[in-house]
């Protein structure tokens, strides 16, 4: 029997990015919220000179266990999905900040194409150009209607960088500086200027320079160590959540936070969520805790999994392609990519930043001309010096022997020699890719894991011959001896990492036939729920897809703050 707690104005499940900000606006409104967090708490001071690339890259320190949760993975329908043992494609993180902590710090826009992208790509090309069985759709709001949630969220995290020549307009500048320009970044601009691209620096939420933010929180600046994905920061120069928003929510006195708690269940009755029951996973015992409003801040396969365990919302149905809880599934495409040896010239690729990068948009969304393309969309291209570490770093060229003499040669050689150029690809969604639950494999209380069903498709297998091509054509104008340019996607497999790029399951738009919440985030079904995070992305795009999903939560904040107010539908 659970333990019924006092009830509280508001719930959050998963205090990461999305929970952190919601915490944060809505205590600063003089709501209580109660967060509950599965994972441990964190804080900068446990990362002080902890550069451990074996601890924390190949050991997983910071991810969850996926010996009592995991996911299982199927291709297609016709085979039977299998758990993830072992980490391979993403990395789902655990603990207080959640993916947040262990990210780059690469923080976009979405393009104003990515919001209307039905349309847009039916107005341009007509209907023929979208295949049978691709399920892109509007996503209920316009990139002008979410330009001042990006700018929140970059004054909030003190974001760097220089406005994108191809990007949507922005009513401000960003926040601080961008960050230095190492010698390969000059190279990739310079190159990308001959060829009459349009390269800019990348957005960075790792910090120039010292930085105070509207909240009064302030952060020191980047040192340039190189320890960022996988990685806390000791300096607390990347924005986190820990660093961030969540001592704001602590400081208002009306924040409560919960760590070792695994939320089981939304509770609910009568087309109202009335709470959640969660396990202390220290002690083994079970609490009920009620709330006006229960707001699901978790990663993507955990909110669509707990409205799925839940039964809140109509479960996806791919046969007949209706149901919108586990809809719209997708990835990103990270095959296209170009590698350059230099012969004649050496840099310093040790020093480095998550974020520390140089990046353009030809080749993105629909800033090209796609009529004589197999695909829509595409990607952004980026030369990343995030600081090479010893062990995951040893790039030679093809051919060189796999072990002996030559090898350790080449390695010796070409550790500060080769250059790689790689496309961040959009992923389109299609109707056979979805969230479901497991029907053979449990976690450790007995609930059924999360299964996805989801392959590379041909438009997949285009884009990446067209973006590989891109990327070769750079590194030759970048002025490297040897290219070799990866041009081929195979099938979608789980065992090599790709990116943690994981969206949908919970889209937005602007009907319940085809959306599981609104533009809020808030649920069609029961309007006190919202769901916050990447599961509201209706497809992927060419980012990294933080700066996005930090836009979406301080809108849901403010239309929850408006919910309390007066209940009802926000739209």
């Amino acid at each position: 029997m659970a333990t019924k707690l006092p009830k509280t104005d508001v719930v959050v499940v998963g205090v990461g990015w999305g929970g952190g900000i919601i915490a944060s606006e809505l205590t600063k409104s003089g709501l209580n919220v109660v967060g509950l967090e599965r994972g441990k708490e964190r804080k900068t001071e446990d990362y002080y000179m902890v550069h451990d690339e074996l601890r924390y890259a190949l050991r997983y320190e910071m991810f969850q266990d996926l010996s009592r949760e995991t996911i299982t993975f199927r291709g297609n329908e016709k085979i039977r999905a299998l758990p993830m043992r072992s980490y391979g494609s993403f990395l789902l993180g655990d603990g207080l900040g959640g993916a947040g902590v262990h990210w780059n710090g690469m923080t976009f826009r979405f393009l104003p194409y990515d919001f209307q992208i039905k349309t847009q790509t039916i107005e341009r090309y007509g209907k023929k150009k979208i295949p049978d069985g691709m399920t892109i759709q509007d996503w209920g709001i316009t990139y002008d209607e979410l330009e001042p949630y990006f700018l929140k969220f970059e004054k909030m995290a003190g974001i760097g960088g220089e406005e994108n020549p191809l990007g949507g307009k922005r009513s401000e500048k960003y926040p601080t500086p961008p960050m230095q320009v190492s010698p390969v970044m000059k190279l990739f601009s310079d190159a990308c200027k001959g060829l009459k691209y349009h390269p800019y620096i990348m957005p960075s939420a790792n910090l120039s320079e010292q930085y105070t933010n509207p909240d009064g929180i302030a952060r020191a600046a980047c040192q340039y160590c190189g320890f960022c994905e996988r990685f806390g920061c000791e300096y607390g120069a990347k924005a986190d959540p820990v660093v961030t928003v969540l001592p704001v929510a602590k400081n208002t006195g009306k924040f409560e936070l919960r760590t070792h708690s695994n939320v089981r269940r939304i509770l609910h009755k009568g087309g109202k969520a009335t709470g959640v029951m969660y396990i202390d996973t220290t002690t083994g015992e079970e609490y009920e805790q009620p709330a006006d409003i229960v707001v699901m801040t978790s990663y993507v396969f955990n909110n669509t999994r707990l409205l799925l365990l839940s039964n809140m919302g109509k479960p996806y149905d791919s046969k007949t392609g209706t149901g919108v809880i586990g809809r719209n599934y997708a990835y990103q495409v990270e095959a296209a990519a170009g590698v350059g040896f230099f012969e004649k010239k050496e840099f310093n690729l040790f020093s480095g930043a998550g974020a520390m990068a140089m990046t353009m948009d030809d080749f993105n969304g629909d800033n090209f001309d796609h009529k004589d393309l197999n695909f829509i969309h595409g990607g952004s291209i980026s030369y990343s010096q995030g600081g090479n570490r010893p062990i995951q770093n040893n790039t030679v060229p093809p051919g060189t022997p796999g072990w002996g003499k030559d090898f350790k040669a080449a390695s010796i050689k070409y550790a500060n020699r080769n250059v790689s150029v790689w496309a961040e690809g959009s992923c389109m969604p299609y109707r056979h890719h979805f969230l479901d639950l497991d029907t053979t494999y449990k976690d450790e209380f007995g609930d059924p894991l999360i299964r996805i069903t989801f392959d590379f498709e041909e438009r997949d297998r285009e884009m990446v011959k067209f973006m590989g091509a891109k990327c070769g054509e750079i590194l030759k104008e970048m002025g490297a001896d040897k290219v070799v340019a990866y041009t081929e996607q195979g099938p979608y497999e789980i065992t090599h990492y790709q990116s943690t790029h994981n969206t949908g399951g919970v889209i937005m738009g602007d009907s319940p036939d085809t959306s599981a919440v609104n533009n809020y985030l808030q649920m069609w079904d029961f309007d006190n729920c919202f769901v916050v995070g990447a599961s509201a992305f209706a497809h992927n795009g060419g980012y990294n897809p933080t700066g996005t999903m930090g836009a979406l939560s301080y809108r849901a904040a403010e239309g929850i703050i408006k919910y309390h107010k007066k209940p009802g539908s926000l739209v």
